[in-house]
């Protein structure tokens, strides 16, 4: 399985809502391309894409959402052997 996520076990992995403010980025970038394309496919596209867009930045603010709450309750001490500040082990 691949994991993007940061973990205590892995800390170079990314934040969830990194991962995806990179994918809302991309597809702006896409839009852009097709902005100036009136077919009724690119139009169709175009508000699909639009429609992503809105979804993720929800998706994001509800990521940094959690890591605010995750934060607050102080930092991670499960990779030096301790509870996690959430869930179960």
């Amino acid at each position: 399985m691949t994991r993007f996520l940061s973990t205590d076990e892995k800390p170079d992995g990314w934040r969830l809502e990194d991962i995806l403010s990179v994918i809302q980025d991309d597809m702006v970038r896409r839009c852009e391309k097709i902005v100036g394309d009136h077919r009724p496919e690119a139009r169709q596209v175009l508000q699909n894409n639009f429609e992503i867009l809105h979804l993720l930045t929800a998706c994001i603010d509800k990521a940094k959402e959690s890591t605010r709450v995750l934060n607050s309750l102080g930092p991670s001490e499960a990779s030096a052997g301790g509870p996690p500040r959430i869930g179960h082990l």
